[in-house]
């Protein structure tokens, strides 16, 4: 019966190849887009990060049925610890971001900040330390910039604050 139903998984192994990449655990990675809006005037910040990642760091802090999907208050939850995980400076002071909201697209929440903008060029310093309190391999990225003036900045657990122009 074991050789039965080892021959049985091989055999959907092999009528499948590009399915087993889906069975990989994913990546520990969340982005955030960082950029100026010369329209408004603002600094605007947009975090991606993956429901499945945000509702374990949620369980981490305490709460006992995370449910970002569904409840606003697991929502306002993880906002509040982004808030003290990522930090945008300018001229040694933080910038003061305002949740504009935020929507589930796809796998990942995706937050929306804003906050006032030191201007286009003007140096900031950021530090990106979401999910590093869980994960160990954890990798952020954020992007700083839109369209063809974009730079990448890439923090793991314990990284210092990296600065930046803004774009």
């Amino acid at each position: 019966m074991k050789r039965l139903a080892l021959q049985l998984l091989a055999a959907l192994l092999l009528a499948f190849p590009a399915a087993a990449p889906a069975w990989a655990h994913q990546q520990k990675t969340t982005i955030t887009n960082v950029s100026h809006n010369s329209r408004t005037g603002m600094v605007e910040v947009i975090h991606f990060v993956p429901l499945h990642d945000a509702e374990h760091a949620l369980k981490s802090q305490g709460v006992a049925a995370p449910d970002i999907v569904g409840d606003i208050e697991s929502r306002r939850a993880f906002v509040r610890y982004l808030a003290e995980r990522f930090v945008l400076e300018s001229g040694g002071a933080p910038v003061a971001l305002t949740l504009l909201g935020s929507e589930i697209d796809g796998g990942n929440l995706v937050i929306y900040l804003e906050g006032p903008s030191p201007g286009a060029g003007a140096d900031v310093r950021l530090s990106s330390q979401l999910l590093t309190d869980i994960w160990a391999r954890q990798e952020n990225r954020v992007n700083i910039g839109s369209g063809g003036e974009r730079r990448t900045l890439i923090f793991r657990a314990g990284d210092r604050p990296q600065t930046a122009p803004l774009r």
